[in-house]
């Protein structure tokens, strides 16, 4: 390597010193230094002096490791989350990134119509699971690295979760109106109302011809039997991008078991807890709105129509 893509102490063009990653990240040095020694989460190269030097990959890593830790996460089981194999990125020169950053600029500035419009014209041209798939889920995380200690974060989270309810709920309003037979229940189990997965996977079941019911604020799980003896479902999707409260976690199992119809947990909540979840058989878990739909529709539970779409 040539001299002049060296800097002090060894440091290399491209790699950073611990200090300025602290001041990208928000993460101090002593925490960095902790999250190496102890669990393994970030390893940086050294110097010859023994001065550790990060990538742009591993400030990368350092912001989903605040993503999980933001959802609920113990620090102990970050790694494993970050490790496991995940889907397939979008394509940064793909039309759905360019896509992505008109509408990540249009939560920037609080535009409701320019936000509006961009979705109005994807779902003129691709059905639901492509656009979940390829926009809209990416769309949230990088929503969440955006709001990682910013100001205005949660104005903004505010404002993109209120329209993504009012969004999808006119239309999930109008369509169940059009569609006969037992709802499928969707319940929100997390601390914070308007859940964007919770609508998310409203809006692929309805895609479906399935009439949806969905209780987007936070509802006592000792209360989904009571639920379910009176809207009668087909089946139920809990939903949670954090991680359950542990009176919460502890209740599910009983919840599960005395329910008639399949249960199904979405979102971060069922990556978080998978370990201690899995050995419920009645139980099915699935790390998004896509698996969701996925696991549900294993049932039979979706009657779709032969011929185009209208």
């Amino acid at each position: 390597m040539k001299q002049s893509e060296q800097g002090p102490d060894g440091e290399r063009a491209g790699w950073l010193p611990i200090r300025e990653v602290a001041r990208l990240t928000g993460v101090n040095p002593v925490t960095l230094r902790a999250w190496e020694r102890r669990y393994g989460l970030v390893v940086p190269r050294r110097t010859a002096k023994g001065h550790r030097l990060y990538d742009q990959d591993q400030v990368q890593r350092i912001h989903d490791i605040l993503t999980w830790l933001n959802r609920g996460a113990a620090v102990s089981q970050v790694k494993g989350l970050l490790d496991a194999p995940q889907p397939t990125a979008t394509d940064e020169h793909s039309p759905w990134s360019g896509l992505r950053d008109t509408q990540l600029a249009a939560v920037a500035k609080l535009a409701e119509r320019s936000l509006d419009e961009s979705l109005n014209d994807a779902m003129a041209l691709y059905p639901p699971r492509t656009l979940c798939e390829h926009l809209l889920l990416p769309l949230l995380d990088a929503l969440e690295r955006r709001w990682q200690g910013q100001y205005g974060a949660q104005l903004e989270r505010v404002f993109f979760y209120s329209w993504l309810r009012s969004k999808f709920g006119a239309r999930l309003y109008h369509h169940n109106r059009q569609q006969p037979g037992a709802p499928l229940l969707l319940v929100n189990l997390s601390e914070r109302p308007m859940e964007p997965g919770l609508w998310l996977s409203a809006w692929l079941i309805s895609s479906v011809d399935c009439p949806v019911e969905v209780l987007d604020w936070p509802v006592p799980l000792g209360e989904l039997r009571l639920a379910q003896e009176r809207i009668a479902p087909r089946a139920v999707l809990l939903y949670s991008s954090q991680a359950l409260e542990l009176g919460l976690l502890r209740q599910l199992p009983r919840a599960v078991e005395q329910s008639p119809v399949p249960v199904v947990l979405g979102g971060a909540a069922a990556r978080i807890h998978g370990s201690e979840l899995g050995d419920i058989e009645s139980l099915e878990l699935a790390d998004d709105p896509l698996q969701a739909f996925a696991l549900l529709d294993r049932h039979g539970l979706f009657q779709r129509h032969a011929g185009p779409a209208p």
